[in-house]
């Protein structure tokens, strides 16, 4: 994790959308991403799977009652794309982690962020809320 870069570099594309705090938002986050990143010509995954971790992360870890998520996506002259959720609860920041000790139905959602990523972190604000964010090096996935 890496909580040093503020902001993407100057960007290509933008997307960004505001998402109900709901399983159906964080579902709709996946659908949107993808097509998305299939109108701008760009391949699906591993982006689709993290911004299927971020966005359930946002639901399940960064829920208020009565406020949604932001979904952005971005993609930099330099051929990053840039992944960020920004839920409401800046209060709880995700902290990498091992994998857990004994199976269970959730706890990886990060350790798959890590894996798939170039580089991902936290970025604190605006008060209350918090951004996960995530960098795929494009070159690497055409």
């Amino acid at each position: 994790m890496n909580r040093g870069i503020a902001a993407p570099r100057t960007p290509l594309h933008q997307f960004t959308v505001p998402l109900s705090g709901t399983r159906r938002g964080a579902r709709l986050a996946r659908l949107l991403a993808a097509e998305q990143l299939e109108a701008w010509g760009l391949p699906l995954d591993p982006a689709r799977l993290i911004v299927a971790e971020l966005a359930a992360n946002a639901v399940v870890h960064g829920r208020v009652p009565g406020r949604g998520f932001r979904l952005t996506l971005t993609v930099t002259v330099a051929g990053v794309l840039r992944i960020e959720v920004t839920d409401p609860r800046g209060e709880s920041a995700p902290v990498a982690r091992d994998a857990p000790p004994e199976p269970a139905e959730s706890g990886y959602g990060l350790l798959l962020v890590e894996e798939s990523a170039d580089r991902w972190g936290v970025l604190p604000g605006p008060f209350p809320c918090k951004t996960v964010w995530a960098e795929l090096e494009l070159g690497r996935f055409r």
